[in-house]
């Protein structure tokens, strides 16, 4: 009896620990919607996944995506981030210091950087094989990241990996629902349950800025002792217009009634639940800190002291707008550095709602309001100067938006004493030759020394048809500057023939500058109910990550030669050879002995037709049916036969001709 007790306690220990393993694998989804001063909407959705160290927890998982743990393991992965985007984020108008602007607003096309844990002279052949497993992985053309033309090592103006982190881009990448499908598949429910239900196709595509983001951080290889695991963020930015065209009156030059919206107008589904296997499934509702100053100034104004109220049974509603759902909870901003205030945000439970019961949130305006987005402390553009297909100049601008929040313009004879740093990271291919001596300084239009304004610099200059320019700068500037600008010229190159791409003539992408300031961090702090559980996206608001922003993409047109003439070529170069082949194979395949014997029968027949001709006009003389002469084996009795023939057969018709000329001679 011993050994059945044992073997019963032995699976019942088994079975403990295999539902406390489960337990400790967590994923939660939650989806933040935020309107936008310009009448549109901001919908993030958020997932995270998070697994055990594989010492703890085994290589087994219940809802960590297999793929992306193998990914990890095979090339020692630290921290990797994948992002296709598709338009180009507005930060004068939808923000540049906030931490979705930050993290989130992602330059056009693939964007692909990673940190390894392995040695130095492996980096190169570990991300070489992890562009091509994401390119299979996610359908796309990531495998063109593993040139080294392709790809730059940043040391410290990107981000703070320096030897181990490479990073490359492609701006022309198209992005589709090829491309979104696999990142789906990676979220336990996909798109069948929870939030990810309302990510319809035409509803996302259709949107101004598009941006699915796969962040990773893992800490499996870490010496340090931290035993975090695998956390996996999958986050998707869409900026949509809402579908309610009666909604537009215009009140005033500067103030317009925001367009309304819900779940089913924007993304033409409605929630019925959450994903079983989420911890936890939460709505935000954002309000920034301006546009809350903005209705608090309204309410005064119009002296109405009510407080927040129900107006029907399920609805929550105030002086400026009214929600269709009342919140489960509202969380109010703490430590706001903006001018405008501290924002406000509206929490809903998904857990509360189910497929007889689906969750349709909508968001009513009462009144015209006009707000601002948090800026960063300057707006940077990149544009081209000059003109030809042999030299030119790239100039980065670094200018102040009117509303910029992001520091106090000081008194101008203390300008000296305050100052900010700005970090500029740019990668130009190889064939755009820059020369970086001609770099050149403006501050408020005026020429300034390079030694004066930059104070770390680090240039990589690009080899031919090895290793593109990388170029890392750390400026410091006064607080109170109008406008900067640097300028650098460059001597366009040429390309072979076969390193053209078909569409040439349109030009060739400059990957997007990458500015940051790093005095300026983009964190927002929510004042959560310790009780319930923290949710991972306020989380995510809350670290200090620097403020950054991406310039545009910069078209470069290339001296491009004129590829109808090799198609001139190739085609009568084509047409020349044919006919020569022709001939020739037809001069060697044909067969002397058989044209010498199909020239005699041709001669013999010829030579047949007279007779036969003769024989039917004697045939048909005498009224009998023609019979066509029959061959004999005999060459001498046919010859002989023919001949008598044909000798009677003249005979004959001379006689006939006789008797007929007489005939009409005696007629007449």
């Amino acid at each position: 009896m011993a050994f059945p007790r044992f073997a019963i306690l032995f699976l019942f220990l088994l079975f403990f620990l295999s539902q406390s393993i489960g337990k400790e694998e967590e994923f939660s989804e939650e989806l933040l919607l935020k309107p936008l001063p310009d009448r549109k909407v901001l919908a993030h959705f958020h997932f995270q996944s998070r697994v055990p160290p594989t010492e703890t927890h085994g290589p087994h998982h219940r809802l960590f995506p297999k793929a992306i743990y193998q990914l990890v393991h095979k090339f020692h992965i630290r921290e990797m981030e994948l992002s296709f985007t598709q338009g180009r984020w507005n930060y004068e108008r939808w923000g540049g210091n906030d931490p979705i602007s930050s993290n989130n607003a992602k330059p056009p096309g693939v964007e692909l950087w990673a940190v390894f844990d392995v040695p130095q002279d492996q980096v190169d052949a570990s991300w070489k094989n992890l562009t091509h497993t994401l390119s299979g992985l996610f359908c796309a053309s990531i495998n063109f990241l593993e040139s080294s033309t392709t790809y730059s090592a940043p040391d410290w103006g990107f981000r703070q990996f320096a030897g181990n982190l490479r990073y490359g881009t492609l701006p022309r990448e198209a992005v589709c629902t090829e491309n979104l499908t696999p990142w789906l598949k990676l979220l336990p429910c996909r798109d069948k349950a929870g939030l990810s239900v309302l990510m319809d196709r035409p509803s996302i595509y259709r949107g101004y800025y598009h941006s699915q983001r796969l962040h990773l951080t893992s800490t499996e290889f870490d010496s340090t002792g931290l035993n975090m695991g695998i956390v996996l963020e999958q986050t998707l930015t869409v900026v949509l217009q809402p579908n309610n065209p009666g909604n537009s009156m215009t009140y005033s030059s500067d103030s317009t009634l925001p367009q309304s919206w819900s779940l089913s107008s924007l993304f033409g589904r409605k929630v019925g639940g959450k994903c079983v296997l989420a911890k936890s499934s939460n709505i935000f509702v954002q309000l920034e800190g301006d546009l809350v100053s903005e209705l608090n100034s309204r309410k005064k104004e119009n002296e109405r002291d009510d407080t927040d109220n129900l107006d029907f049974e399920g609805s929550w509603s105030n002086f400026g707008f009214e929600l269709s759902v009342s919140p489960d909870s509202v969380i109010n901003e703490i430590n706001s550095v903006h001018k405008g205030g501290p924002s406000v945000m509206y929490k809903f439970l998904v857990e509360n709602y189910s497929d007889s019961k689906p969750f349709d949130l909508g968001l009513m305006w009462k009144i015209p309001v006009a707000w601002s987005c948090p800026q960063a402390p300057l707006q940077d553009n990149r544009f081209l100067m000059g003109s030809g297909n042999e030299r030119g100049a790239i100039a980065i601008s670094l200018k102040p938006i009117k509303q910029s929040e992001g520091f106090q313009t000081p008194d101008i004879n203390n300008r000296d004493k305050c100052s900010f740093h700005v970090n500029v990271f740019q990668v130009v291919p190889w064939y755009v030759k820059v020369y970086y001596h001609t770099l050149q300084i403006f501050v408020d239009g005026k020429p300034q020394s390079v030694p004066d304004v930059v104070t770390k610099m680090r240039v990589s200059p690009s080899e031919d048809k090895v290793s593109p320019g990388v170029m890392e700068l750390a400026l410091k500037l006064p607080c109170g500057i109008m406008s900067a600008a640097l300028t650098l010229d460059f001597d366009k190159g040429f390309l072979h023939i076969d390193e053209y791409p078909p569409d040439a003539n349109q030009g060739f992408d400059i990957p997007s500058a990458v500015v940051s300031f790093p005095d300026f961090r983009a964190s927002v702090n929510f004042l959560e109910d310790a009780s319930s559980n923290k949710s991972p996206l306020l989380v995510k608001m809350q670290e200090r990550s620097p403020v950054l922003s991406y310039t545009e993409v910069l078209l470069v047109p290339l001296t491009t030669p004129d590829f109808s003439m090799p198609y001139n070529v190739i085609t009568i170069t084509c047409t020349v050879f044919a006919l020569y082949f022709g001939s020739l194979l037809n001069v060697l395949r044909r067969r002397m002995g058989e044209e010498e014997r199909l020239l005699k029968s041709k001669a013999a027949k010829k030579n047949e037709q007279f007779p036969v001709l003769l024989s039917k006009l004697y045939a048909k003389l005498r009224g009998r049916p023609w019979e066509p002469p029959q061959s004999s084996t005999s060459t001498s009795s046919s010859s002989s036969s023919s001949s008598l023939l044909s000798s009677k057969l003249l005979i004959k018709v001379v006689l006939v001709a006789a008797v007929a000329a007489g005939w009409q001679y005696y007629s007449r």
